[in-house]
């Protein structure tokens, strides 16, 4: 029981920094720089539905509180959305605007977590879950899964082996942070069910559900409705990170719950950013996410290619083992050494058990200055063109 001057343990325990603990270096370095690091884009939102264009005089009240449940015509249009993408009807009391889709899963978590609660993330894994999980005093239980997991049989052998009686939730992610990888329809179908006859709750991450490359995007919503909690973001959807805008989608009853733990953190999701979020889902949208899904798609294979790596499946990451490449020093070393080219990249251990690998970011800066952080980090790890090999 902490006391004066003692902190929370489990707020101790998360990391101060996920994405590198170098990256404020990036303010000091002299020359280019390639900030890899974070997942972003450097793309505007969609004309229209940026800061700039929004007035009060349209707008009356865009400077204060939009009610805690969001905007009523952005509730209705987010219902109306994911019904149509998942094929489960959705009502307004099933959705939740919250700051960002870290706000939503936040809220999720502390509606459904109590302390000595475990809660199995599929890895790798986003890295602020893990810390979601532990400041709600639950544990977050490592599942090795994308890269390790071939088949549905694979799936739920996975999961059972790290299941406890204190298990009460599931955690997936597709398409994946930082792997890049989707999830596919039998593996995802097989979790569902194993989640059902466990009797868990199941959270699914799915904010980059519109950057699919290759295979399907699986709604596990569509799958076990009843048990089942989605987060989605405008943020990553649409270049709006800095609006702070996603939203979960869940069962009505248990939504009640997940809105009394948002309410009396975060109140209510910034007004301007829900009504730049209404305007795209008013027809502004789509075509921007269609054009930019294209690029997306593009810069990821070619950096893919530039690595040897497979072209991603989906998102905006490139998940790699770089072990060969290590010294004494580890992998810090390694990544003080991409520092002092300019390079910043997020360490391995940042989403699960993966010591010796990094995640780069293929959308986080203009596609030239990608390009060529790239082109670093494959001479680094002694990829040279093919003219360039010597023998």
């Amino acid at each position: 029981m902490p006391r004066f001057p003692q902190y929370s343990p489990a707020v101790a325990g998360i990391p101060g920094s996920v994405y590198s603990t170098l990256a404020h270096r990036l303010a000091t370095f002299e020359g280019e720089t390639y900030p890899l690091h974070v997942g972003d884009t450097w793309l505007e939102p969609p004309e229209g539905c940026r800061m700039e264009d929004l007035r009060t005089a349209d707008y009356p009240g865009l400077h204060r509180y939009a009610p805690p449940h969001g905007l009523p015509a952005l509730v209705e249009a987010v219902a109306e959305q994911v019904a149509a993408r998942t094929g489960v009807p959705t009502t307004p009391n099933e959705v939740l605007m919250a700051t960002g889709a870290t706000g939503a899963l936040g809220a999720v978590a502390g509606a459904l977590l109590a302390p000595g609660d475990e809660v199995l993330i599929l890895a790798p894994y986003w890295p602020l879950i893990a810390g979601i999980v532990r400041s709600f005093h639950a544990t977050p239980v490592p599942v090795p899964y994308l890269g390790a997991v071939s088949n549905a049989v694979g799936a739920v052998e996975a999961v059972t082996a790290h299941r406890t009686p204190a298990t009460v939730a599931l955690y997936l992610n597709t398409p994946n942070n930082p792997t890049g990888r989707v999830i596919p329809r039998d593996q995802v179908e097989a979790l569902a069910d194993w989640g059902r006859a466990e009797g868990l709750w199941l959270i699914a991450d799915e904010v980059y559900e519109d950057y699919c490359y290759r295979g399907e995007h699986v709604y596990l919503r569509s799958l076990a409705p009843e048990r089942t909690f989605a987060a989605y973001s405008f943020s990553k959807a649409y270049g709006m990170a800095g609006n702070r805008i996603g939203y979960a989608v869940g069962p009505a009853e248990a939504m009640d719950q997940v809105r009394k733990v948002s309410t009396h953190t975060f109140y209510s999701a910034p007004t301007a950013g829900q009504v730049a979020a209404l305007r795209l889902l008013e027809g502004r949208g789509e075509p921007w996410l269609s054009t930019t899904r294209e690029r997306y798609r593009e810069l990821g294979a070619a950096a893919a290619r530039r690595l040897g790596l497979p072209a991603p499946e989906g998102s905006t990451f490139l998940f790699l083992d770089v072990a060969d490449r290590l010294d004494e020093r580890g992998l810090l070393g390694f990544l003080e050494d991409c520092v002092e080219r300019g390079l910043f990249l997020a360490p391995g251990p940042s989403f699960g058990p993966y010591p010796t690998s990094v995640r780069l970011c293929f959308t986080s800066a203009e596609p030239e200055v990608v390009a060529r952080g790239v082109e670093v980090l494959a001479r680094m790890l002694g990829r040279f063109p093919p003219q360039e090999v010597t023998v």
